[in-house]
């Protein structure tokens, strides 16, 4: 960042900030910024823009803005500096007000932050969930470095929503007839049937700034397109579908879930199945036949495709290729979780997680 002297006698840091819309082009925003408002903004990038002279346009809006503008009020900003019937290609108002971000510190990338990746590691799973909240919180203060860490358990179990109904998710008898330990998470969505062997969890702990400008449909396949590149690396064409399942053309394979804490931390985990006991699923969860109507399949068993039987690789393999392609996408290095984590985890296990009153809070 480089400092010149202004007319008035102000100092003019110029600011660099870009944003690579996925599968659209770059976008580029250079700006000063001059008792805390944007100057000599100059938007860029190999996208295309009709007509031309739209580019001014946008430049002209942008200046005079306050520094703590909002995502969305930038791109409620750009949208009206346009003329009518202006036409973007490969970007949006949206993806100029992520560039701004940018540059203003505001809204960071992947390469803003030191990635650390922890490998599976055997826990019981009421840990493995509180882990999820602990960790949040760790790097939303900054005490830990945004980190992937992959789950490992023994224990059959399920995790259900924040906001479900025990009651009308988990079948008792079936829980009592498998063995399976039923746990509540932070995060909302739909429950998960994790059998230990039988599928891949991992948890993404970040600070929200790398989101900052995203809609929230918008910032879960953001926060997978490394997945999606280690799956198209093992023969796998996946995808998701709004707002939170990856599926393939054969069938779903997972889904996503999410949480924002007040302190800036955010989690983002996905479980995918990797050899599920269909008949033992539909045993332990209340799959209605509301749920389905939307899938276009009659049966819980059949929305459900392996990735055992679609790569024929052991699950080793595949958590393995997903860490290298996260490793060399983003430069992640091992770390472990510490004695103060775990210990903070099995607190909160005793006295949130592991509770009937947690565990039944939607009754």
């Amino acid at each position: 960042m480089s400092t010149t002297p202004s007319s008035a006698g102000h100092s003019i840091s110029r600011r660099h900030g870009e944003y690579k819309v996925p599968g659209g082009k770059l976008v580029v925003v250079d700006l000063d910024v001059v008792d805390g408002r944007l100057a000599n903004v100059s938007l860029s990038g190999d996208f295309f823009l009709e007509p031309d002279e739209a580019l001014l346009d946008i430049n002209r809006g942008l200046t005079g803005l306050p520094d703590t503008t909002t995502a969305a009020e930038l791109a409620a900003v750009v949208s009206s500096s346009l003329p009518a019937g202006a036409a973007l290609f490969g970007f949006s108002a949206e993806a100029v007000a992520i560039a701004v971000r940018r540059a203003l510190a505001k809204a960071t990338s992947w390469a803003d932050h030191h990635w650390n990746l922890i490998a599976p590691t055997v826990l019981p799973t009421e840990i493995n969930v509180a882990l999820d909240e602990v960790l949040t919180e760790e790097v939303g203060a900054g005490r830990r470095h945004p980190t992937l860490r992959f789950w490992d358990w023994q224990e059959p179990s399920t995790v259900i929503g924040s906001f479900q109904s025990y009651r009308n998710e988990v079948d008792p008898g079936g829980v009592a007839k498998h063995g399976i330990k039923v746990v509540r998470r932070i995060s909302g969505g739909g429950a998960m049937f994790m059998e230990a062997g039988n599928c891949i969890t991992y948890s993404l702990y970040l600070p929200q700034t790398l989101v900052d400008g995203l809609s929230f449909a918008d910032s879960y396949p953001f926060l997978d397109a490394w997945v999606m590149a280690a799956l198209e690396k093992l023969g796998i064409n996946a995808f998701y579908v709004p707002l939170n399942d990856i599926a393939t053309d054969q069938g779903k394979i997972g889904g996503a879930a999410q949480k924002r804490l007040a302190n800036g931390g955010m989690l983002h985990h996905v479980t995918m199945s990797y050899d599920i006991d269909a008949d033992k699923m539909v045993d332990v969860l209340r799959i209605g036949k509301e749920k389905l109507s939307d899938k276009g399949t009659r049966s819980a068993k059949k929305r459900v495709d392996p990735l055992r039987r679609q790569t024929g690789l052991a699950r080793a393999a595949i958590i393995a290729a997903m860490a290298d392609v996260f490793t060399d996408r983003y430069g992640a290095t091992p770390s472990e979780l510490t004695e103060g984590e775990l210990a903070t985890a099995r607190e909160r296990v005793g006295t949130k997680f592991g509770t009937a009153e947690w565990l039944h809070r939607v009754p």
